[in-house]
């Protein structure tokens, strides 16, 4: 898509025009001054609320508080970027879009991204997040000195989480501190009774066996260990894919073993998040590598919710591992066909980290919807009963998932780039919550944005498709490693591999 997009750009002379139009913030296009637009349409993901979680309503008041109309295009979060190609590629493009790093950097490359790096170094926003120390994690997101995304919060990461029950019922005393300990708890979790229930159960299973998106490898990250599948800056300060090194073999061979022996779920190459998550909740297996901060507290819920023990021990990364990865975060953009990108910046995207009310609808939905401080009683006549008093901030039963309360919307409070004045949720944050977000603060690194290339625009679409392939049949032991390299060499592999590291080391 990566391909058809750019011929369709380079065909348009958009990648020109619109470019050149883009990087000065002074004009939009039409030599309007950055007046309040009218209306805007956007594109976003899953983790805006869906319109079962009642996105109409959210919407409703982001217009009221903005005074913008404003038109929501919303694919499905699991097939979200495939729909975000095409809808690129078909030329009736979004005046924001929401992408994560690969195609932020790609984007970007191609001129689809307005250059907003004068708008945000001049505006109230810069020094909001300067004020709270969220500057550096949007300086962190300039491609070659530029700015063309604005992060709602920072990236975050995953921290592997195990139900202490399965290791109490499989006499497990200790976490394990290396991947031998590691490969012994998988064992138990798949040939004991960790549920105590006699049911068939497999140890690990996650979203694919490669991400989508950069870090790629952080929802098993235990396998991986020092090997990434993409590219990579050495300490020497060059440009290297790791796909091609020995220590991604060695990865391969850990995953393949791990399938082979029922610990890692097959069905790893099909999974969503969603259905990880909802596996997860029916017992099915017994460690899963998510997201710190608030996710420990919905699994921990989540989990109460079907009656099953709540109780998580998030681990330290295991030595072979080192330490986890810490998301590049996804970002806001707003593209180059948008009429008045200064308008939209200052009166939509600047206004979501304000502080204040918008931030607030941003980080916890509507009031009496997605949140309350009425006296009420949630879960009434069952065990997960909740009785709350007038004036305490909670949140309510979701629509989507009947029996889970709302903890946030888009922004992760704890992840903020910009102090939210009042925040209810502050001092009352769950334990849990806090205590895997400190474990991942301490036991992590951050992940590199990679400059995008001419060349990586052309090759690294069907490189990474390529990679994807050969990691799955691998892993599924449909292939060996050495066909697997093979042909990674015979379909071209290797050389768009060479072509893009080149052209990383002649920036």
């Amino acid at each position: 898509m990566k391909k058809k997009l750019l011929s369709v750009l380079l065909a348009t002379g958009m990648i020109v025009s619109m470019a050149g139009c883009g990087s000065d913030p002074s004009s939009d296009g039409g030599g309007s001054s950055a007046g309040k637009p009218e209306e805007i349409t956007i594109l976003v993901d899953g983790t805006v609320f869906t319109k079962p979680n009642a996105q109409k309503e959210f919407i409703a008041k982001l217009e009221e508080k903005l005074g913008i109309k404003i038109n929501v295009i919303q694919p499905d979060h699991d097939d979200y970027y495939n729909n975000v190609s095409q809808i690129f590629a078909g030329g009736d493009w979004p005046d924001v879009v929401i992408l994560s790093s690969t195609y932020y950097s790609g984007y970007a490359a191609e001129g689809v991204l307005w250059d907003m790096t004068d708008a945000w170094e001049n505006s109230e926003l810069k020094q909001r997040q300067e004020a709270f120390n969220g500057a550096g994690v949007v300086e962190g997101m300039k491609i070659d000195g530029r700015l063309y995304g604005m992060p709602a919060a920072r990236g975050n990461g995953c921290v592997t989480y195990v139900k202490k029950t399965w290791m109490d019922n499989c006499g497990i005393t200790s976490v394990p501190t290396n991947y031998e300990e590691y490969l012994a708890m998988l064992e138990k979790f798949t040939t004991g009774d960790p549920t105590g229930t006699g049911k068939k159960t497999y140890a690990v299973t996650a979203a694919g066996f490669i991400g989508n998106e950069a870090p790629y490898i952080n929802f098993l990250p235990e396998f991986y260990q020092d090997a990434y599948p993409s590219f990579y800056k050495k300490d020497d300060g060059t440009w290297v894919d790791g796909f091609t090194e020995d220590s991604m073999k060695k990865a391969l061979e850990r995953l393949r073993d791990a399938v082979a022996k029922g610990y890692l779920d097959k069905e790893t190459l099909s999974n969503g998040t969603g259905d990880c998550r909802n596996k997860f909740y029916s017992d099915d297996f017994g460690i899963f590598t998510y997201w710190a901060g608030t996710w420990a507290t919905n699994l921990k819920t989540n989990l109460e919710n079907n009656k099953l023990s709540g109780e998580l021990v998030a681990l330290p990364p295991i030595a072979e591992v080192g330490a986890y990865l810490d998301r590049i975060p996804p970002v806001w953009s707003i593209t180059t066909q948008c009429k008045n990108p200064e308008g939209v910046f200052k009166y939509f995207i600047e206004p979501m980290q304000d502080g204040g009310e918008v931030q607030f609808l941003w980080t916890y939905g509507v009031e009496d919807i997605h949140w309350s401080r009425a006296a009420e009683t949630i879960y009434a006549g069952t065990e997960k009963e909740k009785v709350y008093t007038e004036g305490q901030f909670h949140g309510r039963d979701n629509l989507e998932n009947p029996g889970t309360q709302y903890t946030k919307a888009h922004i992760d409070p704890a992840l903020a780039l910009v102090d939210l004045a009042g925040d209810p949720a502050k001092e009352s944050r769950p334990a849990e919550n806090t205590a895997s977000a400190q474990l991942f603060a301490t036991n992590s690194v951050t992940a590199v944005l990679v400059p995008s290339t001419d060349v990586m625009t052309q090759y690294n679409g069907d490189l990474t498709t390529l990679k994807k392939e050969l990691i799955a049949k691998v892993a599924l032991g449909e292939m060996t490693i050495e066909e697997a390299y093979a042909k990674f060499e015979k379909d071209g592999g290797a050389d768009w591999s060479k072509k893009i590291v080149d052209s990383l080391n002649a920036k």
